[in-house]
């Protein structure tokens, strides 16, 4: 539906607080594995891990490149299952296959971004349609929602859980709506303010 990406994304992706990205997939995955171990080292000296893919659009690339990177981390011994973020519009046929695929070997969670149910902020046909692909191809959906959209009321994101309670998915991962500086949204903020919740609020809700 565009190339652009999210309106609310930096330049960063999702991932601003994430370590740098680069490199060889397994080099990624032990520095992660470090960094974790010393904020929470596993009690019993062993852990298993989700290679997450956050950050930006992650099926949004060939299907040979897809293959290749997320053959590589699930093909880690330490590698539990695989959990790849992307958008309802970048989810072609041949890409549910390679997830699919990829489900047989480790389990494959797709995080599918909806953020709404309302029309005139978000492609709902464009979110059925993947969700009805991807469960079809025997894939875990969990969908992330942002509270506090420009223009939603406390009724309008209630609609928008009460809603998915209705549809076939795994999870729902409800994420607080934040400006950051240099997205089109601090734009739209910066040249319309629109109301923003508070925490207070959001504790209420």
């Amino acid at each position: 539906c565009g190339s652009r990406g999210c309106i609310f994304c930096s330049e960063g992706g999702s991932g601003d607080f994430a370590a740098p990205f680069g490199g060889d997939v397994w080099k990624q995955i032990e520095a992660a594995k470090e960094r974790i171990r010393r904020k929470m080292p596993p009690a019993d000296g062993s852990a298993d891990y989700i290679a997450y893919f956050q950050s930006f659009t992650n099926t949004y690339a060939s299907t040979d490149y897809l293959s290749q990177l997320f053959s590589r981390a699930i093909s880690h011994p330490e590698i539990a299952a695989l959990s790849i973020a992307t958008r309802p519009d970048c989810l072609p046929d041949e890409t549910i296959a390679l997830l699919s695929s990829l489900n047989r070997i480790k389990p494959v969670w797709v995080e599918l971004g909806l953020q709404t149910i309302h029309e005139d902020t978000a492609r709902l046909s464009v979110f059925e349609e993947a969700l009805k692909k991807l469960k079809a191809a025997g894939l875990t959906v969990i969908v992330h929602v942002i509270l506090g959209l420009p223009g939603e009321s406390r009724e309008r994101m209630t609609e928008t859980i009460a809603w998915l309670a209705d549809r076939p998915i795994d999870g729902i991962k409800l994420q607080l709506l934040h400006v950051l500086k240099g997205t089109d949204l601090a734009a739209m903020y910066q040249s319309d303010p629109f109301p923003v919740f508070s925490m207070e609020e959001y504790i209420d809700f």
